[in-house]
């Protein structure tokens, strides 16, 4: 029998990362997390960028499909001082005239702000809302057989198209909008099949448990998925940036959160030809941009 450090190596704590070792740790195995920067979180980081006192989010900041999560849901993450804020409005798409389509909670307030709409809102979105719960299990969770074969069925069938046909059953600006800002989550062209299925489980996402946000910056998802790690005996390094992977200790399953770029220059020579060739051909998204700001008051919104 061949005996090995670790069970399972997760090389990147960002989000991902530190839910696969959460979820290997609750099985028993034992697992080394390692992160190259100095905290753990990847995208859920907060500083203060700005003056001091205000803390900004460096890049996610709003986590709807944390609170829809079926994996999230089953951790004591409150435990460990997570709490979210929810704002009475999820989401907003400002028009230029001064006035926003805005998702609330409710599916028949939101439809009822859409004016003309308001009724092909209510049958788009209304019998999806009412089984959300169940599909989150199935969209949100691992790639397995449906368990609700059905409801995916019903789900798909609008899910599928592009969100520029699916825009089309509206009328008014505002809902046309409203979709749009959602798919546009996608980061692909609108016309593309199944951008229609970002701005669906957005917007269920929204009527559900709406889009909250964690109270003190996103770091405080990542602190709390840490520190449950830690309590049920996982082991973290940060500050450690792995070149090559000889640095590593023996395991027997090796999990890499890391980019196609990372991988390659990590272990590109132990990959197989069609797997770098994959790698390699890979294209990066467009960037995104934030700015950052201090006010000094409330914000004048005209709608």
């Amino acid at each position: 029998m061949i005996t090995t450090d670790y069970d399972a190596i997760v090389i990147g704590a960002g989000p991902n990362g530190l839910a696969a070792a959460i979820a290997m740790r609750q099985h028993g195995l034992s697992v080394l997390l390692i992160e190259g920067r100095k905290d753990v979180g990847g995208g859920m980081r907060s500083a203060e960028l700005t003056l001091p006192g205000f803390t900004h989010d460096i890049c996610s900041a709003i986590h709807p499909l944390a609170a829809s999560s079926p994996f999230f849901s089953t951790l004591p993450l409150t435990d460990f001082g997570l709490e979210y804020i929810y704002p009475p409005v999820a989401a907003a798409h400002p028009l230029e005239d001064g006035s926003a389509a805005a998702l609330v909670a409710s599916v028949t307030e939101t439809a009822r702000r859409l004016g003309r709409d308001e009724g092909a809102y209510r049958r788009l979105i209304g019998p999806l809302a009412a089984v959300w719960q169940d599909l989150a299990v199935d969209l949100l969770g691992p790639l397995h057989l449906p368990r609700h074969p059905l409801l995916m069925a019903q789900f798909g069938w609008s899910a599928l198209s592009s969100a520029t046909r699916l825009a089309r059953r509206f009328e008014t600006r505002e809902a046309r909008a409203l979709l749009a800002g959602m798919a546009a989550h996608s980061i692909q062209p609108l016309s593309n099949l199944a951008t229609s299925a970002y701005a669906l489980a957005l917007l269920l996402a929204g009527h559900h448990k709406g889009w909250p946000l964690p109270r003190g910056g996103s770091f405080a998802i990542a602190d709390a998925l840490a520190g449950y790690f830690t309590q049920i005996g996982g082991k973290i390094e940060t500050g450690t940036f792995i070149t090559d992977l000889s640095q590593l200790p023996s395991c027997k399953a090796l999990l890499l959160d890391m980019t196609p770029r990372q991988l390659l220059r990590l272990g590109g020579h132990r990959w197989s030809s069609l797997y770098r060739w994959q790698l390699e051909r890979y294209r990066y998204g467009m960037g995104v941009y934030k700015i950052y700001w201090a006010l000094d008051g409330v914000i004048p919104w005209k709608a």
